[in-house]
């Protein structure tokens, strides 16, 4: 049996995915354009803080919270008129939910090279996150 590594599912998302430097990211936001969606684990948030008006999805949940026909879904989470640019800790996790969002139809995704850690580098707010 041959087992793809995640690396490799990581490059092969990113072949299909939008994939944003941090100044990017900066000036989507600077012209209201797009929507930060961090989708850690939420302990990573309480750890780690997290970017001033992002919007916390988790990874895990993603696909559930975005789906209207899944008992799970999050009406009017998120306005579908803007660029989602998602990201995790070092861009792994965000390419491929990025990826799936593709797959699913969604339009107007991206997510951020280099993850929180290199948006923590930016001129972007950083906020803690409560327990």
């Amino acid at each position: 049996m041959k087992i793809k590594s995640s690396q490799t599912l990581v490059e092969e998302a990113e072949k299909c995915i939008e994939s944003l430097t941090v100044k990017q990211v900066e000036e989507i936001l600077k012209n209201q354009d797009g929507k930060l969606i961090d989708v850690r684990d939420i302990r990573e948030l309480w750890k780690e803080g997290t970017i001033k008006d992002s919007k916390h999805i988790p990874r895990g949940m993603l696909e559930f919270w975005l789906d209207p026909q899944s008992s799970y879904y999050k009406e009017n989470q998120l306005n579908f008129k803007k660029k989602f640019i998602l990201f995790c800790a070092l861009g792994q996790r965000s390419a491929l939910a990025a990826k799936t969002l593709v797959d699913m139809g969604f339009e107007n995704i991206a997510h951020v090279k280099g993850g929180f850690d290199a948006l923590k580098q930016s001129e972007l707010e950083l906020i803690v996150k409560k327990k």
